[in-house]
């Protein structure tokens, strides 16, 4: 099973570790969590090897946190070493 973290929680490993952004392109140009390499979904998933390394940690973020658990499952179930982040964005940006 995939691990979580508290949004706040990533404040403190920022520049620090992997951390992938999963909304659409036009989301992330409007704010993005610092250092976050922006990847929607529908491309990560698809495609994951051409952006994730399997001997690599990566946090995986959404809005609010509803679609980056499902993403994490289906990663982590091809081998993928993902945490999902609590709350998304949204509870970023509040924390």
């Amino acid at each position: 099973m995939y691990k979580n973290i508290r949004a706040c929680d990533l404040k403190g490993l920022i520049g620090k570790v992997n951390i992938i952004d999963i909304r659409k392109n036009y989301l992330y140009n409007l704010g993005a969590i610092p250092s976050s390499k922006n990847v929607p979904s529908s491309f990560l998933l698809m495609y994951p090897e051409k952006y994730l390394e399997k001997d690599k940690e990566y946090y995986i973020y959404c809005s609010g946190g509803m679609e980056s658990p499902k993403v994490c499952s289906e990663l982590f179930n091809k081998g993928y070493n993902v945490v999902n982040v609590l709350g998304g964005y949204n509870d970023y940006v509040i924390s």
